[in-house]
């Protein structure tokens, strides 16, 4: 059964702006594990979009907005993409599943729970 479904389109030059204008922004919303993943692309800030856009379509299934580190996007060796929730409270949904592309000018992502209730 859906639980939710979010989506987030996002301006990858928003996130650039974002980021050059303030140093913080990087470690205050991403994981370590996504600010590794993301430093070491060419183009990082189609990256960094990505995993925002991400975020952000999982607030919008979940109905609110948890802390910005508490989800992640990691990619499976496979390459495909994954949420990764660490929060410590429960939620109403087993499982997330995610879908991201991005461009040079945008990236876009894609958010469904889904409980067995």
């Amino acid at each position: 059964m859906i639980t939710g479904i979010g989506i987030d389109l996002i301006e990858v030059e928003r996130i650039k702006k974002l980021i050059e204008k303030n140093p913080r922004f990087i470690p205050r919303i991403f994981t370590p594990q996504e600010i590794h993943y993301c430093q070491n692309k060419v183009n990082k800030y189609q990256h960094f979009a990505a995993r925002f856009a991400a975020k952000e379509a999982f607030f919008k299934a979940l109905g609110r907005r948890i802390k910005w580190k508490d989800v992640g996007l990691t990619n499976l060796s496979s390459g495909k993409p994954e949420l990764e929730i660490n929060a410590k409270e429960k939620f109403p949904f087993e499982s997330a599943h995610v879908s991201v592309a991005h461009l040079s000018a945008y990236a876009v992502a894609m958010v469904i729970l889904e409980s067995k209730k």
